[in-house]
């Protein structure tokens, strides 16, 4: 018997798409770290495109723009909330999108934790290597942080166009109204 009305039918889980672009944005952030600190000296740029793109080695104790550098510890205690949060909504998630932006900002929470948990001066206060330099007037930056940002975006751009997390697109039932 047909009723007329349409039955949801959820797409499957999506946690392995968001905890594979996770593992891969972490990769790339852990490795451009490691090769930037091995290779580099704090203080002496390397030009990539004349005075527009360098390389510049800094160790960040603060937020974006330098912000709150006397609260690392809150910082790292936000960013490990941010991870938190981030796997447990990813486990109901069921939206390739929402899993694709999640596991950008996912990947570049937990670099960015790595670093203020490992990296000197100690446990909670460490420094975040940043070393991407845009112009004179944008701050220095990393992989993490790009990852975080374009993650973001992803998000914001997702959910403006009616794509929801749990895979269903509410500007297409608003359409059938």
């Amino acid at each position: 018997m047909d009723t007329g009305a349409e039955v949801y039918e959820a797409p499957r889980r999506t946690l392995p798409i968001l905890l594979t672009i996770a593992a891969v944005a972490f990769a790339l952030d852990l490795g451009s770290k490691a090769l930037v600190v091995a290779n580099m000296t704090p203080g002496e740029p390397v030009s990539i495109i004349g005075d527009v793109v360098r390389l510049t080695l800094i160790r960040n104790p603060g937020a974006a723009f330098s912000m709150a550098t006397g609260m690392t510890w809150l910082l790292t205690l936000i960013a490990a909330a941010v991870v938190v949060g981030v796997i447990r909504i990813g486990r109901s998630l069921r939206s390739a999108g929402w899993a694709v932006g999640l596991g950008l900002v996912l990947g570049g929470a937990v670099g960015n934790l790595v670093d203020r948990l490992f990296r000197a001066p100690g446990p909670l206060q460490g420094h975040v290597v940043d070393f991407i330099s845009v112009t004179k007037w944008w701050p220095v930056f990393n992989l993490a942080d790009s990852s975080i940002v374009c993650g973001a975006i992803l998000l914001v751009v997702l959910t403006v166009f009616g794509f929801e997390p749990d895979g269903r697109h509410s500007r297409s039932q608003e359409d059938r109204a």
